[in-house]
């Protein structure tokens, strides 16, 4: 089964930005929770409040490392199972020791929560949200406890504690719905590929039916004859030499409606190729820009800039992510200027300055007399393509 192409680089550059975000808010709500831990142990001294800071820390770390399993999407899956027991020990650790702290009411708890809010994406819906209900009923029950030993809940008195509970309640709806985003954006870029595949497709099936089409009745034909003439050989050879030669001829009208059906294939109509392009480049999302300030009258200058335009438009389709597409063609009584230019060319994918595809549209422009010059500006390909007037003779 061959394997699904790579995402494409603005899908990257998307994650990155989700990452970022689910880092960034994970890193400060456990850098503001160990300032409170952190505090406590050393206004106190006592081990318990030690021990709680430590667990936090481990947590910590591990929770932004654990950012990194998100990727899978909504739904995807557990990581390799040690590292969630990595995340949630040193949580239900500090979850437990906290109880016994005279300054650690609930604030110990939120280790604990945001490492289920972390694991709670990758999981299935109803036992995500599930997830998510147990842990609010397990944090909420450790103040609960705590109150009932004797330990104040001291949120008010930490000045930013009320907050920091207030943000880490709103932590399962930002980090789900990050994720929520980032599988979007992987969906969008799946059906980006898959409208270019389809457009390659139907166009391979157009070519196929109409091969079957002119084929498949000479074939059928011609293996009637050759049977009927292997009959004949020993009961009336001038018959079944009559048979042999309308094989023949048949042979001959196939292969030139063969030759035909590829000469019709090949002859491109540059107006339908740059429409086209326009089309299939607005199927994946591209803002396609088109401009046709005429068209060159000679028809072998039609036929190679149609044929530029397809080579342009498959490598766009395949080896790039872009945004943002201009196709300008110019005609006057100097030649044709054809440019195709693209924002997202990605580098990944090969050289397309020595692209096999570009090599041969470049021959043939020479034998017009005309030139094919690539470029890149960092992110932005460039194709220009120039046909002289002067071929208009070899036409």
């Amino acid at each position: 089964m061959p394997r699904p192409a790579p995402p494409a680089r603005g899908v990257q550059t998307t994650w990155v930005y989700t990452l970022g975000s689910l880092v960034f808010v994970t890193f400060m709500l456990q850098a503001t929770l160990l300032l409170f831990v952190v505090e406590d142990a050393r206004t106190s001294g006592e081990p318990a409040d030690v021990a709680v800071a430590a667990l936090a820390l481990a947590s910590a770390v591990v929770a932004v490392r654990y950012c990194w399993f998100l990727r899978v999407g909504l739904g995807g899956g557990l990581p390799h199972p040690g590292w969630t027991i990595a995340l949630l020990a040193p949580a239900a650790g500090a979850w437990a020791i906290g109880l016994v702290t005279e300054r650690g009411a609930l604030i110990s708890a939120v280790p604990l929560w945001i490492a289920a809010c972390i694991i709670a994406p990758v999981l299935e819906r109803r036992l995500r949200w599930g997830l998510v209900l147990l842990a609010a009923v397990v944090t909420a029950a450790h103040g609960v406890i705590a109150h009932s030993l004797g330990h104040p809940i001291l949120l008010d008195e930490r000045g930013a504690g009320t907050l920091l509970v207030a943000y880490a309640a709103a932590l399962p709806f930002m980090v789900i719905s990050g994720v929520w985003w980032w599988e979007i954006v992987v969906t969008l870029d799946r059906h980006r590929a898959a409208a270019a595949d389809l457009a390659v497709a139907e166009e391979r099936l157009r070519f196929a039916a109409d091969l079957h089409d002119i084929q498949g009745h000479h074939l059928q034909v011609i293996a009637l004859k050759a049977e009927l003439a292997e009959r004949l050989l020993e009961r009336d050879v001038d018959a079944a030499r009559d048979h042999v030669h309308e094989v023949r001829l048949i042979a001959k009208q196939a292969l030139e409606e063969t030759r035909s059906l590829v000469a019709g294939y090949r002859e491109v109509d540059l107006a339908a190729e740059l429409e086209n392009a326009r089309e299939v480049l607005a199927l994946t999302g591209a803002a396609c820009e088109l401009t046709i300030d005429g068209l060159p009258d000679a028809a072998e200058a039609r036929r190679a800039l149609a044929l530029v335009v397809r080579e342009a438009t498959t490598n766009i389709l395949r080896h790039s992510s872009a945004e943002a597409v201009t196709i300008q063609l110019a005609s006057d009584t100097r030649g044709a200027s054809l440019t195709i230019r693209n924002d997202r060319a990605d580098p990944a994918a090969g050289d397309d300055l020595a692209s096999t595809g570009l090599a041969g549209l470049r021959e043939r422009l020479a034998a017009l007399g005309g030139t094919l010059e690539p470029s890149r500006d960092g992110d932005r390909f460039t194709l220009v393509a120039h046909v002289p007037a002067t071929s208009e003779v070899s036409a």
